[in-house]
């Protein structure tokens, strides 16, 4: 947070980490929340298109959600579990089954590997090379996969990587699509290192790719491409792992974000929205005969995270049951491209569903723009390797109003900062 002049340090500066982060994007102390509202300590309203970075797809507080929480809690449901069977892990993993693998014929077992996405990711990484014998993995250009070791070799952006302090290894980045500018066939350069014994390029375990690349910059893969891949994997016996942590549980408007390309994925992590909530949870999901993991042999303190289980649940109930949320997002998708595309001034949009990406042709006017609509009550966030992008991450429960508001006040802060 920035200091006035003449103000005493709070209690942020002078006890909390130098880490701290988006914090100083949004200089103001947040008090209470509610659907797509955030309300800081003096009652100042601001709508809320970051989501808890797409852990709030269903927004913040969400009746539906909390009801049954409070009952759980009211009843001294257990709350700490380990892995533990309990009645709010049997009702999520009957709930799962039953409104998102059964219904799209998916094959996957579940494995709750811990608490946060990057968790998500290491169990993936370890599962693909138990199971081929192999170390090295692919990732693509501008990929974000986590900031755990593993994770972060995945990942693309200089400044992440930077801080490991130690080499990543056993990694290699291919091109994502429209890198290149579609001046090369897909995967040409990635299939000649595949083939050719003299490339330096070790068998991989296993491919990992996101369809829309949200720290990256709002990259979408276009369905072709995403085919091509599963072809490649499959040709060149390479497991295929899709991280659908910030793009699944319906950012695209399917439940799953590969659903659109038709293909089935080896390896799916979930996290953020899983829990529908904002509560710490994730899935690492994979089909039946890769479960070759003995008892014990990956955990964490905090993989049975129950009050994450009862949420989760009423979520899957609340909207999975039926292609509503599914369509009105799809629809609402459509309202978005067409007033970014109108603001001009150097923007370029592109996105999916509800998360959509404003590119401008440098960091520091995203950041204005991003400055300017804090100010005006709207939280956005950039993301791309230069803080070039603007990105929306708006509730997929926002309101037809909201979302219309929520559009013009970027539209404001674009021509203020033009």
């Amino acid at each position: 947070m920035t200091l006035l002049a003449g103000t005493a340090p709070t209690v942020f500066e002078t006890v909390e980490s130098e880490v701290r982060s988006y914090c100083r994007a949004w200089p103001t102390v947040f008090e209470r929340a509610t659907g797509s509202l955030l309300f800081d300590e003096h009652g100042r309203r601001f709508l809320d298109f970051f989501a808890g970075a797409g852990s709030l797809n269903y927004g913040h507080n969400n009746p539906a959600l909390k009801r049954p929480l409070l009952d759980y809690l009211g009843s001294d449901g257990v709350t700490h579990g380990l892995d533990m069977s309990t009645t709010a892990k049997r009702h999520f993993l009957e709930t799962f089954r039953s409104t998102v693998l059964e219904p799209r014929g998916l094959p996957y077992k579940v494995m709750f590997p811990g608490p946060t996405g990057t968790n998500a990711v290491e169990a993936a990484l370890k599962l693909a090379r138990k199971v081929t014998g192999r170390k090295t993995v692919v990732s693509f250009t501008n990929a974000f996969h986590g900031m755990s070791l593993g994770s972060l070799a995945l990942t693309g952006n200089a400044g992440k990587r930077a801080g490991a302090g130690v080499p990543l290894t056993h990694t290699t980045q291919m091109p994502f699509d429209h890198y290149l500018g579609g001046r090369t066939p897909d995967f040409l350069w990635f299939e000649r290192l595949l083939e050719d014994s003299g490339s330096g390029l070790d068998h991989p375990a296993a491919v990992i790719v996101e369809t829309v690349q949200g720290e990256g910059g709002v990259n979408v893969a276009r369905a072709e491409w995403l085919r091509g891949l599963a072809d490649l994997c499959r040709r060149r016996d390479m497991l295929l792992i899709v991280d659908d942590i910030q793009m699944g549980c319906g950012r695209t408007g399917d439940f799953f974000s590969f659903e659109e390309a038709g293909i089935t994925p080896d390896i799916v992590t979930l996290s953020k929205s899983i829990s529908g909530y904002g509560l710490p949870m994730s899935l690492c999901l994979f089909r039946d005969e890769l479960d070759v993991w003995a008892p014990g042999e990956h955990n964490g303190t905090f993989r049975g995270n129950n009050p994450a289980f009862v949420t989760a649940a009423a979520a899957l109930d609340t909207y999975w049951r039926d292609t509503t949320l599914r369509d009105r997002t799809l629809e609402r998708a459509g309202r978005v491209e067409d007033a970014l595309s109108t603001l001009g001034s150097g923007s370029t949009p592109r996105g999916r569903g509800l998360v959509w990406g404003l590119e401008f042709p440098d960091g520091e006017r995203a950041r204005a723009v991003c400055r300017r609509a804090f100010e005006l009550g709207l939280l956005v966030e950039t993301s791309g390797p230069r803080d070039e992008v603007v990105k929306l991450l708006p509730p997929l429960t926002v309101t037809d109003d909201e979302l219309d508001e929520g559009l013009g006040i970027l539209a404001r802060a674009v021509r203020h900062t033009a």
